[in-house]
């Protein structure tokens, strides 16, 4: 008997490329959906293709099994994976897997916790054996920042505020079971850490692993904006800035258990996280 065939979108982004090993691990095919043929993936099935291309995803998921959604960030971000979910049904897919985002709904004033929603919901009428993944703040964000926080200090616009930050690889692990074992058709799971973090201790825990003195700042919504302002393009900006009102109220901070219950093991810490990536938090890295 053949193993099952995984597609993975977003293969050489950050969730992805510890998906592919943690789905290989598991026994199954693995199909990685590339835009770039210069960049292959290692140990998987390289398909080039493109969201806003639609024969080349029909070509991508051509004897596919089951596939990982995870879109590149966009502003029609929504609009392309409702087009994936739609070819992906009409390919004869078996299982599609969303990576949505924590406390996605329809009435947010987050405009991507609403566009996560409108993805959810169109998928649960395409009659697919689907299930839905919110992870919430990404600890792996805190690599975006390595400049500033190689400097001496991480700066945003929460206060004191805790969220249930993750390790992208707990996200990579839960996604790879829910891929390839029963029981998930319909359910929403919500993906935490293990405790809800402020950025102060954030800071403390960059500071322990870098043997480094790292402060955290909380600025206003106005600085954070102008400080980002030319680095981002202005709707991610936007949307970044009602992520963070949303954290800085505390409705990111309730734990859930999904990712022991999922995988078997606890979900990663925040110190296992700067234990493992401190080297990139230091001046010498993030000049190389």
């Amino acid at each position: 008997m053949n193993a099952p065939t995984v597609l993975v979108t977003g293969a050489t982004g950050t969730i992805g490329t510890a998906l592919i090993p943690a789905l290989r691990a598991r026994g199954v095919t693995v199909r990685a959906m590339i835009r770039d043929a210069g960049r292959p993936v290692p140990g998987a099935e390289n398909v080039v293709a493109d969201l806003r291309d639609p024969a080349s995803v029909r070509a991508a998921l051509d004897g596919v099994d089951a596939a990982f959604l995870n879109s590149p960030s966009a502003p029609d971000a929504a609009d392309l994976q409702i087009r994936f979910a739609d070819l992906a049904r009409a390919g004869g897919v078996r299982r599609l897997v969303l990576l949505s985002q924590y406390a996605a709904r329809a009435d947010s004033p987050v405009r991507f916790l609403r566009w996560h929603a409108e993805v959810e919901a169109h998928m649960a009428t395409l009659g697919l054996d689907h299930t839905v993944l919110r992870p919430n703040l990404y600890l792996q964000a805190l690599l975006g920042l390595a400049d500033t926080i190689a400097q001496g200090f991480l700066a945003a616009p929460i206060g004191d505020a805790a969220v249930s930050a993750i390790d992208t690889r707990d996200i990579a692990d839960a996604a790879a079971a829910v891929l390839t074992t029963p029981g998930h058709t319909g359910h929403t799971y919500t993906l935490t850490g293990p405790r809800a973090v402020t950025h102060t201790q954030i800071a403390e825990a960059l500071s322990t692993a870098t043997g480094r003195h790292i402060t955290f700042h909380d600025t206003s919504a106005e600085r954070f904006t102008a400080a980002l302002t030319g680095v981002l393009p202005p709707w991610q900006l936007g949307g970044l800035v009602e992520d963070y009102a949303h954290y800085s109220e505390g409705e990111a901070a309730e734990v859930h258990t999904s990712i022991p219950d999922l995988t078997g093991h606890p979900a990663r810490d925040l110190t296992d996280f700067t234990r493992d990536h401190a080297a990139a938090f230091t001046p010498a890295a993030t000049t190389a």
